[in-house]
């Protein structure tokens, strides 16, 4: 298996990071990743604004398993600026979670955003929408 290190000579800049906020989730969505069910992912403006660097479009970036272990790279490919009560159901789709349903993708976001402590029906998401260019 390659490692992080290796991961970042052949793909320049790219962050390495997990989906969710715990290993067992960290684990399952990557693993809908590289089954190629999970084509697109959000989360809060804030956060993103956050970040160093920021995410943009056609960066690579090195998914972590819940034990950190790299499992994919996947690459960018569109953003947008979405409030939660604005996502549809074709985005909840490419997320990519549950039976796929926008009212699986605001269940399951809402605890997220709650258990991170800002959420907000309003609350501005940065939707991504990305394709694996590598499984590991």
């Amino acid at each position: 298996m390659k490692s992080i290190d290796e991961l970042k000579t052949t793909y320049p800049g790219a962050q390495a990071w997990s989906f969710g906020d715990n290993p067992e989730m960290a684990n399952a969505l990557a693993g809908l990743v590289v089954s190629g069910r999970k084509t697109a992912s959000c989360g809060s403006l804030a956060s993103y604004l956050a970040e160093e660097p920021a995410p943009k479009i056609g960066s690579y970036h090195i998914i972590l398993d819940g034990q950190h272990s790299p499992v994919c790279v996947i690459r960018l490919l569109a953003m947008r600026l979405v409030r939660f009560c604005d996502v549809t159901h074709e985005f909840a789709r490419k997320e990519g979670e549950g039976d796929l349903s926008l009212e699986y993708w605001r269940q399951e976001h809402k605890a997220f955003f709650t258990r991170a402590g800002f959420f907000s029906e309003e609350m501005e998401l940065v939707a991504e929408e990305f394709r694996v260019v590598e499984v590991l």
